[in-house]
């Protein structure tokens, strides 16, 4: 349950085993993203990509609301110089430009998800919604766009006219309509979302580190700069992987029909 006072918000850090939480924690306003908690954001998906120990992110949100999206009043100055939410140096929440994470992220979505927040939302690689899902593209009902992904993943997804239908019109749609578009992957009962999401990190926490990195590069290679590119790179990634310890690991692990500890080196 959240515990935070100031009238900003905050974004809260909790790391279990190899997995890191990172809460966002605005209850009172709907969870609506503060600058304040952009830079928060920020530093925490910089602490899960430098950190060895931690192998995947889960994104969540305290309260009955993942966000009603951004505090538009405290962020409006950095919109009209073009500037992009996240701080410059800092790993990208939105995945859109580097330093970009090499570590998966799985997203926990509830009630509320409006704007910048569906974004934020469509830049993880995996995304479980309660079944009371409110998701609204509504930027253009405000005079602006959707400018931190949803241009580019909802049409990659959806298809150019399913995101049209909903980018254009600023419509809500629910979780059952995501479940639709791919934009996410399962559709929970409110208030399992977060568990499920923990079940998924700890499966992809307990594979091979290294794999799993390389297995998000290379998809991303693939959607940014096509098949043919992301195909040159299997045979030198793929030998690189088999000199580790992990793959020695796997390979023993396969003889002796055990599971396999994999380390990350």
């Amino acid at each position: 349950m959240s515990e935070q006072q100031d009238p900003n918000g905050r974004i809260v850090v909790e790391q279990r085993g190899h997995i890191l939480l990172i809460g966002l924690d605005r209850v009172p306003k709907l969870n609506g993203i503060s600058e304040k908690m952009f830079g928060e954001l920020a530093e925490a998906y910089d602490r899960l990509e430098k950190d060895p120990d931690i192998r995947v992110g889960v994104l969540h949100a305290f309260g009955p609301h993942f966000s009603a999206g951004i505090q538009l009043d405290q962020l409006q100055e950095r919109f009209k110089a073009g500037q992009h939410l996240t701080p410059s140096g800092h790993i990208d929440p939105f995945d859109l430009f580097p330093p970009l994470r090499s570590k998966p992220v799985v997203a926990a979505v509830q009630g509320i998800c409006f704007t910048v927040t569906i974004e934020l939302m469509l830049a993880a690689d995996i995304v479980i919604a309660a079944s009371d899902c409110r998701f609204g593209q509504i930027e253009v009902k405000r005079g602006i766009f959707a400018n931190h992904g949803a241009t580019i993943r909802i049409v990659e997804r959806a298809g150019w006219g399913n995101a049209m239908r909903y980018l254009l019109t600023g419509d809500e749609f629910d979780s059952a309509t995501a479940l639709r578009l791919g934009l996410v992957q399962e559709v929970v009962e409110p208030g399992h979302q977060l568990t499920r999401a923990l079940e998924l990190g700890e499966k992809i926490a307990a594979q091979a580190p290294l794999a799993v990195q390389a297995t998000v590069s290379n998809a991303r290679r693939a959607v940014l700069y096509g098949y043919e590119s992301a195909a040159l790179e299997f045979g030198p990634v793929q030998q690189r992987l088999f000199e580790s310890e992990d793959a020695a690991e796997g390979v023993a692990s396969f003889k002796e029909k055990r599971t396999a500890v994999f380390k990350g080196k």
